[in-house]
């Protein structure tokens, strides 16, 4: 035969870290004062916790001329509470003890300062039974104590007479907000002796109706008279069952933690459609991160540095390889990247000659200064990547409540100011890598040192040549290549190779700029969209995380399922 065990809830102590947690995660986006509440039933419970779990305290509340300074007197077995025509008698609440050793620190807890011996009753050890001041007081400051109290006992007797119990008051104010209390909960009908007996059950039936409409289902009604002693028997053993079982109190802070995240819950989406909402944002913002990245991408004028790249790259490739004796012109030319203060790089990474430091292929570090000078986007430019974020915070926001959709809308634009320069220097810091050299250019460089070394030697030759000819001088022997003259080979030779290596490496660089320009865009879609996803959607996923955490901790603290 198998052992069924029952599941265990969450602990009271974790329910109690969890709702903190809500609170704390509900701040800035649920109402003040519904977290402020939650604060304060999460402190009170704290402190409730750390006193006397030993003594159960128990109130006596009620409305004017309930009876409930008589029914305080008749179970403490002797006049403690001042019993009168005039209303109301109570003024402060006072406690009577039974077996009170030890419950100071929860009495001063309570700023309960009149405090009395009740006559021992063996059953009843542990019990503090409070009599409060009247809950319709015309007296403002006696409405504030009960109010203050009925927050903090362990257990709530109302008491209630046959005129009054069906009180608007009572009911609307007091006993159907506390509807996840009726485990700490008891209903007196008091001065049940005024009523023929057949009344008296009619009277409790009626009153019956009245908790069950209010939620209080369950919650022991019980008829008695505190003049008469009628009742009273029953009354004592069920005070008598509560405080044997020494739980009321972690009953009380139980339910004062459910309706505080019950409070929490209902301004959010709740259980697995919260769930469901934040995978659903999740996806719909990662499905956004396109059409922000190409927003971003236009207004960074991205098109025109790609386009700059390009003929930058052709722009060097011309100084660095272009014949020796046109190549100058060029360099009075601004290179494209340049005029967009791109590609600057620092003196002290470079070698003397114009070399870059380090092993070749290495991108040369850029000293980035300020802004570049790409256009600043236009008006329709700026209104694309407001709507792009402005899409991501709705997308992102769908399906959650309207205050936490509100602060999720705000995450996705609370740093959109910063876009606009952090999209510049990413665009600026990845457009330094288009001004690397390619070993090529090197080497043909070289080349035409070489071969503008030859046309040099060759027209030196032809000078002498023609000066002795002039001066009438004998001339020496002249080689030739066939019938041409070798000073004239190396002449012709040298200019034609200089002006055909030039247009050979003009037509490698146009393809070599393509070519860096495609990479140079792919790069800058990158960076660009890491730069969204930092600036915006980080900040969304973020928030969604925290209502995640935050509908998480509100069903741990309503000690609910997970869905």
């Amino acid at each position: 035969m198998k052992l069924l065990r029952r599941k265990e809830g969450p602990s009271l102590d974790s329910r109690l870290a969890a709702l903190l947690e809500a609170a704390s995660l509900a701040e800035g986006r649920l109402g003040e004062e519904l977290v402020s509440s939650a604060c304060a039933v999460a402190e009170r419970a704290g402190a409730r916790r750390t006193l006397s779990i030993d003594h159960t305290v128990a109130a006596l509340a009620g409305a004017t001329g309930s009876g409930k300074s008589s029914l305080y007197n008749a179970l403490a077995g002797e006049d403690l509470a001042a019993v009168g025509v005039v209303r109301p008698t109570t003024s402060t609440a006072q406690a009577a003890l039974w077996d009170g050793e030890g419950s100071g620190p929860l009495l001063d807890w309570l700023d309960i300062p009149q405090r009395h011996s009740a006559t021992p009753v063996p059953d009843l050890s542990g019990l503090i039974l409070l009599d409060l001041p009247d809950h319709d007081s015309i007296q403002l400051s006696h409405r504030l104590e009960v109010d203050r109290l009925v927050e903090l006992v362990d257990l709530l007797v109302w008491v209630v007479d046959p005129q009054k119990y069906a009180d608007a008051a009572l009911h609307e104010r007091y006993l159907r907000p506390l509807g996840a209390h009726r485990d700490v909960m008891l209903v007196v009908l008091n001065q049940t002796d005024r009523l023929p007996e057949h009344a008296v059950d009619r009277c409790l039936g009626d009153l019956r109706r009245l908790l069950d409409e209010d939620g209080l289902t369950g919650v022991p009604a019980l008829a008695v008279s505190a003049r008469t002693g009628a009742g009273l028997a029953e009354l004592r053993a069920l005070l008598a069952d509560r405080v044997a079982h020494r739980n009321s109190w972690s009953t009380r802070l139980a339910a004062d933690i459910t309706t505080a995240a019950t409070h929490l819950a209902g301004q959010v989406t709740d259980g697995g459609a919260a769930s469901r909402a934040v995978e659903g944002g999740a996806r719909r913002t990662a499905g956004m991160d396109r059409a922000l990245t190409e927003a971003l991408y236009e207004a960074a004028g991205v098109p025109l540095v790609v386009e700059a790249v390009a003929k930058g790259h052709r722009h060097r490739a011309v100084v660095a390889t272009g014949w020796p004796v046109t190549r100058w012109i060029r360099k009075l030319r601004p290179d494209p990247l340049r005029r967009l203060r791109i590609g600057t790089t620092a003196s002290a990474d470079r070698r003397p000659g114009g070399a870059p430091n380090g092993p070749a292929g290495r991108s040369p570090r850029a000293e980035i200064v300020g802004r570049t000078s790409v256009p600043a986007a236009s008006a329709v430019q700026k209104a694309k990547v407001e709507t792009a974020i402005r899409d991501v915070g709705e997308a992102a926001a769908a399906g959650l409540s309207g205050l936490w959709a509100a602060a999720v809308r705000q995450a996705a634009r609370s740093r959109s100011q910063e876009l606009a320069d952090t999209v510049d220097r990413a665009v600026a810091t990845t457009s330094v890598r288009a001004t690397r050299r390619p070993r090529w250019w090197r080497v043909v460089n070289g080349l035409q040192w070489l071969v503008f070394a030859a046309m040099l030697a060759g027209a030196l030759w032809l000078g002498v040549l023609f000066a002795m000819d002039y001066l009438r001088l004998p001339q020496p022997p002249l080689p030739t290549l066939g019938a041409v003259p070798w000073p004239t080979v190396l002449l012709l030779g040298g200019a034609l190779a200089g002006v055909l290596i030039a247009l050979l490496s003009r037509l490698a660089a146009w393809a070599g700029g393509r070519r860096r320009a495609r990479r140079t865009a792919r790069a800058l879609r990158t960076a660009i969209g890491q730069v969204g996803d930092e600036l915006v959607l980080a900040s969304v996923r973020a928030e969604l995380d925290r209502y995640a955490r935050f509908t998480e901790a509100l069903n741990l603290a309503r000690a609910l399922d997970r869905p």
